[in-house]
């Protein structure tokens, strides 16, 4: 074989081998149950809202007595074990016999939300037999707000499979993904009050330097138009001297005493009998 022959051969399998390991670290996730062009503005959003969970695995595991000892695994809108290629979003492991069952898959999901939780559904999972007029198995997951918390306290509530149908597997977790946007808009009253007093800060601070700086004023001086506030707080206090006094300023008092107009006219009746006859 020749050297560009030999060449482009090896070119050719480093690019077979690129595209095959690209396939399989490329992670399926959830497809939303129905056709693809039926998936709402909401469910594509709240899918959205959960990828920052997609990359955390959650364990919890169950024993009942000495029948039942169970290991349950889950990822959001990721397959639990990708090498199976069974999408399975949510499996039980036997601990005692090492059987594995698959409880919901993420392609067939669906995905709800309220004001501070999503409700996270895998349907598709193995039949259940003897259960539930062996219908497919289905996992409900409940994500609960908790701010400052990315993921909490997986954990499962119950198993319904009592039921002739609709049966399921209930876990709930705490998340800050499902809880809602702070509303960090000011109000038209936090916005005026800040307005005025950034241009209350700007009049002095401004006024202060131009009239240190530029006029020349020293002490109370080189408040700007200290003039024009001090005659401002005399009319601002006589305004309230004439508004607030319940009585006229030169009514006499209730109780006066011995006034000077009494001594006054008294020292004259004196005087008067001091005269000779």
């Amino acid at each position: 074989m020749s050297l560009p022959c030999h060449t482009s051969a090896l070119l050719l399998v480093f690019v077979a081998l690129a595209v095959a390991g690209a396939e399989q670290s490329e992670e399926r996730s959830c497809d939303v149950v129905g056709d693809e062009s039926s998936e709402s503005q909401m469910e594509r959003a709240l899918l959205k809202k959960l990828e920052p969970l997609s990359h955390m695995r959650f364990n919890v595991t169950v024993e009942k007595g000495k029948t039942e000892n169970y290991i349950y695994q889950f990822r959001v809108c990721r397959e639990v074990n990708s090498t199976s290629h069974d999408f399975g979003g949510l499996v039980q492991t036997d601990r005692q016999n090492g059987k594995t069952t698959v409880i919901g898959r993420i392609n067939e999901t669906q995905v709800f939300n309220g004001s501070d939780w999503i409700m996270l559904i895998y349907k598709g999972g193995d039949s259940y037999g003897r259960h539930c007029s062996g219908e497919k198995r289905r996992a409900v997951i409940m994500i609960s707000c908790k701010r400052g918390v990315t993921a909490s306290s997986f954990s499962i509530i119950s198993e319904e499979r009592e039921k002739e149908q609709e049966c399921f597997y209930l876990f709930e977790m705490d998340s800050s993904v499902a809880c809602p946007a702070e509303n960090s808009h000011l109000s038209v009253g936090s916005i005026l009050l800040i307005t005025f007093v950034s241009l209350i800060a700007v009049y002095i601070i401004g006024g202060f330097l131009y009239q240190r700086l530029i006029v020349g004023a020293k002490g109370m001086e080189q408040i700007p138009h200290f003039a024009f506030w001090q005659d401002l707080g005399n009319l601002v206090a006589d305004g309230c001297d004439f508004v607030c006094r319940s009585k006229p300023r030169n009514a006499p008092a209730t109780y006066r005493g011995v006034g000077d107009d009494q001594l006054g006219e008294e020292s004259e009746e004196r005087d008067d009998h001091l005269l000779p006859m």
